[in-house]
């Protein structure tokens, strides 16, 4: 079975249909591989991966229900609730995580949504991580138009914000939320003239259809997201999604090939579940696509793969970390 084929243009596709990306879901996994990587060249040096550090700036005790996430507090992980970091402390973070090789520092608060006296500590953790050099990205829930713009004026790259799974199966994860508050954000983020990192988790008992509805949802937004993170679902005895069968580690390169096909210039990041990959599984994703990752011992509140093991899968692989932008590079 092959999908339809369309004529290169400049700018990407955002017409995408459900049945388009269906079809690329469905082609051989070898013409799919091989169809993803000839996108991922015509746009990226398939031999760099952008490396990101995540840290919790402000952890549990967020009022959502989302299914998936150890941080609500409808979800009893015994996780408990923090105060927002300080900002020397985190860029105390910042510092480490560039020395060991990470080019965007990534910080994250459980919230619903910042209450604007916190949100001026975290402009003062944008202004302090773009010093060092560093590429930002913040992700603290939904955000206001004059909020993210608050965050531009700060310096910020990123702002994250995922989508999370299809329109279709969102209410079986999340009830606290709606879908439209999610895109009214991306919406403002996108209006600030902020670069837009948002995703998805798959592996939460979704079918088939929704993963590709999930796709549809991301690559007919007005514009691609500039970073597209693909986690898989890390279990938790007490989520509400944790008994869902563990997804085929193909069907999960297959949703990084698709990703690739139908957002061909965005940075595709192999996000949370790494740790439960082999390096084999890894090694397909990069063929894939995938060409960012989480660099460091923990994504948020759980694990994640040390950053020597990273190293030397980067070798086995002839891997290396993309550099930093010209603008970022040019910081003292």
């Amino acid at each position: 079975m092959n999908a339809p084929a369309r004529p290169h243009t400049e700018i990407p596709r955002s017409d995408w249909t459900k049945a388009e990306i269906a079809a690329l879901f469905a082609l051989p996994f070898p013409e799919l591989m091989f169809r993803a990587q000839g996108v991922h060249r015509a746009h990226f040096d398939p031999t760099q991966v952008q490396t990101s550090t995540l840290i919790s700036i402000k952890t549990g005790g967020c009022p959502e229900d989302c299914g998936y996430c150890t941080q609500s507090v409808h979800n009893k992980t015994g996780l408990k609730a923090t105060k927002l970091m300080e900002v020397d402390a985190v860029l105390a973070e910042a510092r480490a995580a560039k020395q060991a090789g990470a080019s965007r520092f990534c910080m994250g608060a459980a919230w619903r949504s910042p209450k604007d006296k916190d949100l001026d500590v975290v402009c003062a953790m944008v202004e302090g991580v773009k010093a060092l050099g560093m590429e930002t990205c913040v992700t603290a829930g939904m955000l206001t138009a004059t909020q993210a713009a608050r965050l531009k004026q700060a310096g910020l790259d990123y702002y994250n914000h995922n989508l999370d799974t299809s329109p279709e199966y969102y209410r079986h994860v999340i009830t606290t939320r709606t879908y439209q508050d999610r895109l009214d954000t991306l919406a403002h983020v996108r209006g600030a003239g902020l670069s837009v990192c948002c995703g998805g988790i798959v592996g939460m008992g979704e079918s088939a259809a929704d993963r590709v509805g999930l796709i549809h949802a991301l690559a007919t937004l007005p514009a691609h997201p500039e970073s597209v993170p693909i986690n898989a679902l890390v279990g938790q005895d007490t989520a509400a999604v944790a008994k869902a069968e563990k997804l085929d580690p193909l069907d999960f390169v297959r949703t990084i090939a698709v990703a690739r096909i139908t957002m061909p210039e965005s940075i595709v990041r192999l996000s949370a579940g790494r740790e439960e990959m082999s390096e084999e599984t890894q090694a397909l994703c990069f063929l894939a696509g995938a060409n960012s990752i989480f660099y460091g011992p923990k994504l948020l509140t759980t694990s994640n793969p040390k950053a020597d093991s990273d190293r030397a899968l980067f070798a086995k692989l002839g891997l290396s970390p993309m550099p930093l932008s010209e603008d970022n590079r040019s910081v003292a």
